[in-house]
Parts: C-alpha cells; sequence; structure tokens
C-alpha cells in the first residue's frame, strides 16, 4: 500500500465585527443525512479531524469559528450550513450568518438584486431568512430574522464557584444562553479585567450545564447551555455592550448573533422591551449590532440582528498524514498532560 495522500481544504476567511469566520469551499465531504440536524452529527462522527485541522492551531487558534457550507433540505431554504468552533458544533451563529449572507451574494452563488436580496438560510437551528443590503454591487450590510427566540428560565439559580449562589435567565435565540449583569457576580463591566470576566463567564456556564435542565420545546439537540452573556447595566432600549462566553471560554469578539436575538426575547419576556424598538449592542471590539423584535407569537419573539461582514483572506490547508500535528492541537494546562 502506498502513502495515503495529501489532503487539502480550499478557506474563504471572512470576520464580523471582529469575529473571525472561516468558510471551507472545497475538500471536505459531502454530508449525506437527510436533515440538517443528521448532518451536524455526521460531521461530528466521521469528519471532526477535519474540523480540527480547521478551527485549532496550527492553521487556527482558540477563537476560530467556521461554516461548513451543505445542501439545504428545507424548501424555503436557498443555502444550508454548519456551524464549527474550537470545542465543537453549534446551532445557530449570527455573525457567521452575517458573513454568508456577503459571502453568497458578492460570489455570485446567489442573485445580487439592489437594493436588496432576500434568501432562506438553513441552520441547524431552523431556517432564518437574510437580507442583504446591496450597493455598486457590494454587500454594505447583512440582516437576518432569527427563527423563534424565547425566555427559558428566568432568575435561574447557580452555586458557582468563587462567586457564591448567582441568578441568571436563560434564553434562547437560536442556542441557550445564560445571562446577567457582571455587577451581579461583583464585577465592574468595563474596568474588570477581560480575562477575569472570562473566568466568570465560563464558570457559570460549566455551573449550568451541571445544574440546569436545559430544554427546547422541539429539537431534543438544541437542548443545551451554550454559553454565559455578561451584560453592562445598560436599561433596555438603551445602547448596550456584552460578553459572550462560549464552548470551552471561547470568547465572542462581536456582539453575538444568536447573544443579542437571546438577550432581545429575555427583555421581551421580562416585559422591558417591546415590538420594533431598535437597540445597539457593542461586544469586545465596539463594532455594533442592531436589533430589533419584529414578530410576537405567544411567548417566543422573532428578531431582527443586522451587522457588517469584510473579507480577511483565501488559503489552501494541506493535512499531512506524516504531520503528527496535522488534526491540529490544543495546548495542554500544564507539562504533566503531555507525560501522561
Amino acid at each position: 500500500m502506498g502513502k495515503p495522500p495529501i489532503r487539502t481544504l480550499s478557506i474563504v476567511d471572512m470576520h464580523t465585527a471582529g469575529e473571525p469566520v472561516r468558510i471551507v469551499t472545497g475538500g471536505y465531504p459531502e454530508l449525506t443525512g437527510t436533515t440538517i440536524l443528521d448532518k451536524r452529527r455526521e460531521a461530528l462522527a466521521k469528519h471532526d479531524d477535519l474540523r480540527r485541522a480547521m478551527m485549532l492551531e496550527p492553521r487556527g487558534h482558540s477563537g476560530m469559528y467556521g461554516v461548513i457550507p451543505v445542501r439545504p433540505h428545507a424548501r424555503e431554504a436557498a443555502f444550508a450550513a454548519l456551524f464549527t468552533h474550537n470545542e465543537g458544533y453549534s446551532t445557530m451563529c449570527g455573525h457567521a450568518t452575517i458573513a454568508i449572507g456577503k459571502w453568497l451574494v458578492e460570489s455570485g452563488q446567489i442573485a445580487a438584486t439592489a437594493p436588496e436580496t432576500r434568501f432562506g438560510l438553513e441552520l441547524p437551528c431552523g431556517v432564518v431568512d437574510v437580507a442583504c443590503r446591496v450597493e455598486a454591487g457590494r454587500v454594505v450590510e447583512t440582516a437576518f430574522e432569527s427563527v423563534p427566540a424565547f425566555l427559558s428560565q428566568k432568575d435561574a439559580e447557580l452555586d458557582v464557584p468563587g462567586f457564591g449562589r448567582v441568578a441568571c435567565d436563560v434564553s434562547f435565540g437560536g442556542a441557550f444562553y445564560a445571562i446577567l449583569p457582571a455587577s451581579r457576580l461583583g464585577l465592574d463591566f468595563f474596568s474588570t479585567p477581560l480575562e477575569r470576566l472570562v473566568a466568570a463567564g465560563t464558570a457559570i456556564t460549566a455551573a449550568g450545564r451541571q445544574q440546569l435542565s436545559v430544554l427546547h420545546p422541539e429539537e431534543a439537540d438544541l437542548g443545551f447551555l451554550y454559553g454565559t452573556i455578561l451584560t453592562d447595566d445598560a436599561v433596555a432600549a438603551e445602547p448596550t455592550y456584552n460578553l459572550c462566553i462560549f464552548a470551552e471560554g471561547q470568547i465572542d469578539r462581536s456582539p453575538t448573533g444568536s447573544g443579542v436575538t437571546a438577550r432581545m426575547a429575555r427583555d421581551h419576556g421580562r416585559g422591558l422591551i417591546g415590538r420594533d424598538i431598535e437597540r445597539r449592542f457593542m461586544g469586545p471590539t465596539g463594532l455594533p449590532f442592531q436589533a430589533r423584535i419584529t414578530q410576537v407569537k405567544d411567548d417566543t419573539v422573532r428578531v431582527r440582528v443586522a451587522g457588517q461582514s469584510a473579507f480577511s483572506g483565501t488559503a489552501i490547508f494541506e493535512i499531512d498524514p506524516d504531520d503528527p500535528l496535522g488534526h491540529g492541537f490544543v495546548l495542554p494546562p500544564n507539562y504533566g498532560a503531555l507525560r501522561g
């Protein structure tokens, strides 16, 4: 038998408000699952080595985020995608959705129509409506309208190491988040070092995953706590900052599209904000997303989130079967882990 061939993956890199979006455009096997959740399970079971190769070092980093284009199943969708990160596969990603809109239209995969190009995008959480504002053939802003979002748990109490008993809300915006102001932890949102906020958010996520029952009313695959959003103390409808910590302590550089959706759903569920009131959200880079509730039905809302993305490069990745780190690595917590 001869040596296995070197595998190649074609990549387009983008970012939305500073948060990376790595889209694989060639070399990834076609997923054959019937539904998009089938495809998500298939990617995890059969091709997770390729996720690692794209997301982790030496080609990626702990904050990398990715998109795997797949064939849509839903009739109303023109395109479909899976989302990846340093830990696995998320169910919704707003910043990546904003980038996908620009990529599809500017690459000609979706025909550009000025002043607005609209299409359905199928994601693991469902189909979202995407609207790209087009000027002179370029997408200058992308918006999406979320799947039904809702406040799932109000004032859920957690025992968090280092902070004691902590109350948070759990809200769904395509993924489930624990949401609370940093001040509830005794931390000033604007003066506390970022690493301290990240450590606090990671601790809350870990506690929530152990102590809370998080269930989606329709899809079992969506029923898990994805991350924690720490906020400032701005009142509803005023401009606000937040910090989203997800996966294994990964920091979203953008305001977080699904997190913004979850925050709007949470505020609506608490009676703090109504329909068609636009709010401005900023993440760690300070670049904004705009959000407003467009539909209210029973205990759910749909939220329109808008932002801007940009291209940052293209690449061909080579995965050499003789490279022991070819499918990526994560730095160990200590050298003792290497001896083990």
